[in-house]
């Protein structure tokens, strides 16, 4: 792990909630598909996001924050990018990376902004490891909610081994995916968990649901991976 002084390089909208950013960094570091930064807004005040771009461009960083005026935590720190174009980070943090060399299907799940952590480590998949089975569940309050949802769509028919199923709670009429909650969209499609290896992020109370939910399944803990488990 670095301190690095970053440099903002890109900031904007994915949705009205959800900010893309690219730091600049001052060095090339080296990071896995799946670990996370820390901006350090002050002495004992360090924040944690996870990296959303893919390994191989190691002098920039791209990360998506979902802030709004009632979440300071993540708010603020998209101010002080507004106004000093610039952050304090500490990177690469964590240990529920990608794992590359396992033979089994991966089945990735995020909820909301969680999307960032499996989008780096789809990314870094379907360069090594196009012919393993993937499947990414993304689930959203409402389809506006997948910023990357025309992407992921597009990717999915590219890639004959890469199933892309979103969720969300409040569908309209041309919804094309699932509707309800994204761990339920995944108990109902797959059937054999212990076959699987599972990267989940998002909310610490959805991935205490699945870590739950999924081992009574057959999930042998060890083939679930997710820093917000070394917390619930």
């Amino acid at each position: 792990m670095k301190q690095l002084l970053a440099q903002l390089a890109e900031l904007e909208n994915l949705t009205p909630q959800v900010y893309r950013v690219v730091l600049q960094l001052p060095e090339a570091i080296e990071f896995s598909a799946g670990q996370y930064l820390q901006v350090v807004m002050g002495e004992r005040d360090k924040r944690p996001f996870s990296i959303a771009s893919c390994p191989s461009k190691t002098d920039t960083v791209e990360l998506h924050i979902g802030a709004t005026p009632d979440n300071p935590y993540a708010m603020e720190v998209i101010e002080r990018l507004q106004q000093q174009r610039e952050l304090v980070i500490e990177a690469p943090l964590g240990s529920a990376q990608y794992r590359p060399n396992s033979e089994r299907a991966m089945i990735l799940i995020a909820g909301g902004t969680g999307f960032s952590y499996t989008w780096s480590i789809l990314q870094a998949h379907l360069r090594k490891q196009p012919e393993r089975p993937v499947t990414l569940y993304w689930g959203g309050r409402k389809p506006a909610d997948l910023y990357y949802d025309a992407k992921l769509q597009a990717l999915s028919e590219q890639h004959e081994h890469f199933h892309y199923r979103p969720v969300v709670e409040e569908a309209d009429a041309q919804w094309h995916g699932a509707i309800g909650l994204v761990h339920q969209a995944v108990m109902l499609e797959q059937t054999d968990l212990a076959e699987a290896d599972v990267y989940v992020a998002g909310r610490f109370e959805m991935v205490r649901v699945i870590r739950d939910d999924f081992h009574a399944r057959g999930l042998p803990l060890a083939q679930l991976y997710g820093d917000a488990l070394a917390f619930i």
